[in-house]
């Protein structure tokens, strides 16, 4: 998909951007789920995955810190403004700056992580066993570098974006998924080391592929970013026009992201003292989770950024609507797939991750931390949209005053409900993590109903158009129940068909089962939700998304 390359912003129709980020960002997790699926049958809900789960999000915390939500609110707000208002030599200067200080930054975090990565591991996950620490400091070390690219590619989403161009910034993590999924088929099957036990040999592998894969997600980004950075001057310099108030931007916004980043590394950490794999549990269950929110929550605060930041001064009555409209469009699509992951979840697991290492219990364990998760999804999903509203008024602090109580509050909540639920479980696996995601349900839903209060003082009144949330919600329900009975049935069925399957494909069959169920089910929740939208009024046009 190409996109045109003037220098010059235009107005940029929401819904179609939206729809260009949604599809990026859908691209790029599909390969992330089929790196997962990958990554669940060689290891499992194991103590390697473990180990892998823990590297992974530790230096997340630098991309956390300094990625895509971090940079777009402190950089798009300004750099937008210059554009909108012609100062194009300024805006040059402006993205030039913020590339160096962002390179600095980005690295010096790097090397500092490279070598406190032994003190990381021994201090951070003291549960772990010498050789998990010693594996643990392996990947981050290499890992590390990596989310310094990552970091710099964030600054180019930022610039696309200010430009109205989506699609390219949004789908270029797909590289990295790539890198990844080549290195576990490669070392994995067609060298044979998960059979041969090799997982820790693997997992090096695959860390030195996330590396490639960091590094080339941000060089696909430059063939679109050279014919819109005409002016554009590389420096480190603080005193350019615009970064003042970038940085008075990040400072809150970093705080506010690096409690988010934070918080997620304290629920692996606390993960780490119930019973091996409750770490995997949680990394496979958020990776689903985090679909939707990305799919929808993301796009929709995404493409309306720019235009809200450009538009700012306007009355507090368009603001107003055009916030509505967008936590509408999130609503539309959230609030059907938290249904689908509460009916349906576990068809949805077992179908990605079941097989070879990861057994029927993991799929339990997982599932239920999915069902947990999947109750603050619409909170979660439409606190992103609410942010970028925030972050367009130049407020930057209330989302990061709010993010500190989420934390504290999952926090919390989750350890309160963790211990008792840790004396259940399946086999050996127990459901401690089941109480970790359900705290941060709760800490979900009261930061979206402080950020609606709060930002209700600023334009008022925003709430989607009257009914619209009751009527898709009805939808939804309706689309669960016709689920439920497909689920039934198509599970009741599933002993005749099985056997002439079977017989058809030369006994591949029992794999297929679950493939059936979840597509089955799948698409009888969807065409159900979406007739039963129309028929009340509150459907969406997905052509829209193409006209221009």
């Amino acid at each position: 998909m190409t996109e045109p390359t003037s220098p010059t912003p235009e107005r940029v129709d929401t819904s179609r951007a939206a729809f260009r980020v949604g599809a990026g960002i859908f691209l790029s997790r599909v390969l992330g789920f089929a790196r997962d699926a990958l990554l669940s049958r060689f290891l499992g809900a194991t103590a390697v995955m473990d180990v892998w789960a823990a590297a992974m999000r530790t230096p997340n915390v630098i991309q956390v810190l300094l990625g895509e939500g971090t940079l777009s609110a402190s950089v798009i707000p300004v750099y937008s403004e210059m554009l909108g208002e012609g100062r194009e030599e300024e805006a040059g200067r402006f993205a030039g700056a913020a590339l160096g200080l962002v390179t600095v930054l980005a690295w010096t975090a790097a090397l500092v992580g490279i070598a406190i990565a032994p003190a990381i591991a021994r201090y951070a996950f003291p549960q772990f066993t010498l050789e998990q620490q010693t594996l643990l400091t392996t990947l981050m070390r290499i890992l590390f570098p990596m989310v310094a690219f990552i970091a710099m590619s964030a600054w180019a989403l930022a610039i696309l974006n200010s430009h109205g161009r989506f699609f390219t910034s949004y789908v270029a993590p797909a590289l990295w998924n790539l890198s990844m999924i080549t290195v576990l088929v490669f070392f994995g099957l067609t060298m044979g080391w998960a059979a041969q036990g090799r997982e820790v040999d693997l997992v090096v592998a695959l860390a030195w592929g996330a590396l490639v894969g960091g590094l080339l997600q941000l060089l696909i980004q430059i063939p679109w970013l050279v014919p819109v950075l005409g002016r554009f001057r590389l420096s480190v310099s603080t005193h350019v026009s615009g970064m003042g108030q970038a940085i008075r931007n990040f400072v809150p916004v970093v705080s506010a992201r690096g409690i988010v980043g934070l918080s997620g590394l304290v629920d692996m950490i606390i993960a780490g003292i119930l019973a091996p794999g409750a770490i995997s549990g949680l990394y496979f269950a958020q990776r689903l989770y985090y679909l939707p929110i990305s799919l929808f929550g993301l796009s929709v605060a995404a493409a309306e950024l720019p235009e809200l930041s450009r538009e700012r001064a306007r009355a507090r009555e368009a603001l107003a609507g055009r916030v509505s409209e967008a936590l509408g469009r999130v609503a539309f699509f959230v609030i059907p797939t938290a249904v689908a992951y509460v009916v349906l979840g576990d068809l949805f697991v077992g179908t990605l991750y079941q097989g070879g290492r990861f057994g029927t219990d993991s799929t339990t364990l997982v599932y239920l931390v999915l069902v947990a998760y999947s109750v603050g999804l619409p909170a979660s999903a439409a606190s992103r949209a609410l942010t970028s509203a925030y972050y367009a008024l130049h407020d930057t602090k209330t989302p990061a005053i709010f993010a500190v109580a989420r934390m504290i509050l999952s926090a919390g909540t989750g350890i309160a409900l963790m211990f008792p639920l840790e004396n259940f479980g399946v086999g050996e696996v127990r459901f401690g993590a089941v109480g970790l995601a359900t705290g941060a349900t709760i800490a979900a839903w009261m930061e979206y109903a402080v950020l609606r209060r709060r930002l209700r003082t600023h334009i008022g009144d925003h709430s989607p158009a009257a009914g619209r949330i009751t009527r898709i919600a009805v939808a939804a329900t309706a689309a669960g129940a016709v689920g439920v009975g497909a689920k039934w049935l198509l599970g009741s069925a599933t002993p005749a068909w099985d056997g002439l399957v079977t017989l058809a494909l030369g006994g591949v069959a029992p794999g297929l089962i679950l493939p059936v169920l979840a597509v089955g089910t799948g698409f009888a929740f969807g065409v159900t939700y979406l007739a039963v939208t129309s028929a009340l009024g509150v459907g969406i046009s997905l052509g829209a998304a193409f006209r221009k």
